[in-house]
């Protein structure tokens, strides 16, 4: 899968299969995070009404919305969690914590709170941090 700038992993998923796994390794990482199914729904920008496809999505029934929106979500997502990975090899719970914490570098506010507060743009927000923070 290609890389783009600010670690944004970009999926150009056309196929249902691609999709699909994306599905399942989104909603791993989201379970990892700790989230439940209304900050799931904000975080891919999907609607309330759709709460029901999550279990599909983890199962690997369903696969992801073929939406540009959605798929730059899911790349933003996956490109923040790799370069955590990078910043905290060794601290797993670190690792998947971090998006629960406080962070002076977004005024105080956690980096979950961004990213449910400000959609898309919140979520390139934080994954440019990560990107920041890497590159020190």
């Amino acid at each position: 899968m290609p890389t783009a700038t600010l670690h944004r992993l970009t999926p150009e998923l056309s196929s249902e299969d691609e999709r699909r796994d994306l599905a399942r390794v989104v909603a791993a990482l989201f379970e990892r995070w700790q989230l439940d199914t209304e900050l799931q729904m904000q975080l891919l920008g999907m609607s309330p009404k759709s709460r029901k496809q999550l279990p599909k999505y983890r199962a690997g029934e369903h696969p992801l919305p073929g939406s540009r929106d959605t798929l730059d979500r899911v790349g933003y997502l996956l490109g923040i969690h790799k370069g955590l990975r990078l910043l905290f090899p060794e601290d797993e719970q670190l690792r998947f914590s971090w998006v629960h914490r406080r962070n002076r570098a977004l005024e105080g506010a956690t980096p979950l709170e961004v990213m449910v507060r400000d959609g898309l743009l919140g979520i390139a927000r934080v994954a440019r941090l990560v990107d920041f923070q890497r590159g020190r």
